[in-house]
């Protein structure tokens, strides 16, 4: 991996997870770093990528944007998560990914899979979505929130017992309620996962979703153990690694 140096450190493991941790003030070139080392490494002729929106992933995709050797013409890009919002309201997850990433690199337009959640029927959004995805996902990029939730997987979400739909209608506590999302099958079944966290507001979900007992159902972002982790060292505050 071609590090900046002021960027990740070597990661150390936690259990199965691989934890990046890094000063906040480089968390975006590191999180780049790392998932650019990847996406370079695959050999396959196409990689499907799911990405996450949020303020926590966006500045990373803007330095991925900037990185050379990623094969963007062989991507794929798909979503873990969407608002029901249209696709150029602020809310929402692709707007974010398109001005942070899409429009700046070579990625051509039919390689970009939206979901479609502002549909007014969601549930046929998500059965057409799901026939989009792929068998599995090469990467799954996902965040976690002050809950511990992922993608849009709430703590208590009935979805969170799915073992059959891969990508579901969902309710968040927070507006814009509505929401789209892939579900654990599709998390389980990703080749590699990375999950981003900076901040100390996320610190609590951290330490739970790593070190604690709870089970998915009360802390989601668990489906990730066993990914790659970069973390800043305000959200890693409540570790004592």
């Amino acid at each position: 991996m071609n590090q900046r140096p002021d960027a990740a450190p070597e990661p150390r493991r936690v259990g199965k997870t691989e934890l990046h941790l890094v000063p906040p003030a480089s968390f975006a070139e590191a999180g780049a770093d790392v998932l650019a080392a990847a996406l370079r490494g695959f050999r396959k002729r196409h990689l499907s990528v799911a990405l996450s929106g949020g303020s926590t992933p966006g500045p990373i995709y803007e330095a991925l944007a900037g990185l050379p050797g990623i094969p963007w013409e062989r991507i794929g890009i798909y979503f873990a998560d969407e608002r029901a919002v249209p696709p150029d309201d602020p809310a929402s997850n692709y707007r974010l990914v398109r001005g942070a990433l899409i429009e700046r690199v070579p990625i051509p337009a039919r390689s970009v899979h939206r979901m479609e959640a502002e549909r007014p029927d969601l549930d046929g959004a998500a059965e057409s979505y799901e026939r989009q995805l792929p068998s599995h996902l090469d990467v799954l990029v996902l965040g976690i929130g002050e809950d511990g939730h992922t993608a849009s997987l709430f703590p208590g979400s009935p979805n969170l017992r799915e073992t059959a739909r891969r990508v579901a209608p969902a309710r968040s506590p927070s507006p814009p309620t509505e929401r789209l999302t892939i579900t654990p099958p599709v998390v389980r079944s990703a080749g590699q996962i990375f999950l981003f966290a900076r901040g100390r507001a996320k610190a609590g979900a951290v330490r739970e979703a790593l070190l604690g007992e709870a089970d998915v159902s009360r802390c989601p972002a668990r489906m990730a153990r066993g990914g790659t982790w970069v973390v800043d060292t305000e959200a890693a505050a409540q570790l004592r690694l």
